[in-house]
């Protein structure tokens, strides 16, 4: 007997908005499935606004109700049973976040939770990390975001600590991030994993998922510390308009996927990896992981 279940995920960022769709798959006596059915993302860089003026603006608020009422619609045409939307750094920072949740509940009937990036790491924790780390290994799970940078390490299965900083791509490209930032993320990842002989990276967000399907590996491959290094130059060495035309990034990938790159990077350096494993996991597949499984 098998028995299929629709769940909807809405990720509310700091550089886009996303939809995912995932088919639940329950057969008896094997280990639930998650299909992806649809993933829709919406370039809306909501942080532009949040991290220089403190604001989302009537234009970006109209564009995110214009982008809910499609999301409403595609859940409704998919027949979801279940979602749940959260939105993290940038509606965090904007002083009418609450004022957008409440608009956007009364045109397009989404509820949306604004969520701490504590409970942002919590919920890709939740999703199917478990069978990529070993149990006699060390790993920094790095999920770079628009607004901010969550850390998280786990040793022999479990996760040892986790800590969020303001150091996203957005508030890179604004120069929003000082050095004290710089130097407290280097410090916490040396503290926690000095005690450690080996530490290999697992890297989550848009833009190292481009940079992995920019590498042609195979999906269980990691990308070495020397090749990061190598696409960072090779991408610093060309225009906004070359990244867009010659190796064809949305124009929203084109720039902040330079910043990811040095996150990652000085991740790698500062905890002595010398490979990141790229696992196609976030925060939608967290949310429906989290929902599936009681979590939240």
């Amino acid at each position: 007997m098998i028995k299929i279940t629709k769940y909807a995920a809405i990720d509310i960022g700091s550089n886009a908005m996303r939809l995912l769709i995932t088919n639940i798959v329950e057969q008896d006596g094997k280990e639930t499935q998650f299909n992806k059915s649809s993933l829709v993302r919406v370039p809306i860089r909501l942080g532009q606004d949040a991290f220089t003026v403190g604001e989302i603006s009537e234009e970006n608020m109209e564009r995110m109700c214009d982008a809910m009422k499609a999301f409403y619609l595609l859940m409704k045409v998919h027949k979801v049973e279940r979602y749940m939307a959260f939105a993290t750094s940038a509606m965090r920072e904007a002083y009418n976040g609450k004022e957008v949740v409440a608009l956007i509940k009364k045109k397009a009937d989404i509820k949306i939770e604004i969520i701490d990036g504590k409970k942002e790491a919590a919920i890709i924790a939740s999703t199917d990390l478990h069978h990529l780390l070993k149990s006699d290994q060390t790993y920094l799970f790095v999920d770079v975001g628009g607004g901010s940078t969550e850390f998280t390490l786990f040793s022999n299965g479990k996760m040892i600590n986790s800590r969020s900083f303001k150091a996203g791509t957005v508030r890179l490209l604004n120069d929003m991030v000082c050095d004290v930032v710089w130097d407290e993320i280097e410090k916490w990842i040396k503290i926690n994993t000095q005690d450690y002989d080996e530490v290999t990276l697992i890297g989550s967000g848009g833009n190292i998922n481009k940079l992995f399907k920019m590498s042609g590996k195979v999906q269980e491959k990691p990308l070495s510390y020397i090749y990061m290094n190598s696409q960072y130059a090779f991408l610093n060495s060309l225009t906004y308009d070359q990244r867009v035309a010659e190796l064809g990034l949305n124009p929203d990938r084109a720039d902040v996927i330079i910043p990811a790159t040095r996150i990652y990077l000085n991740a790698m350096k500062w905890s002595g990896a010398r490979n990141i494993y790229v696992p196609k996991i976030g925060l939608s597949d967290g949310i429906v992981k989290a929902m599936y499984y009681g979590k939240i």
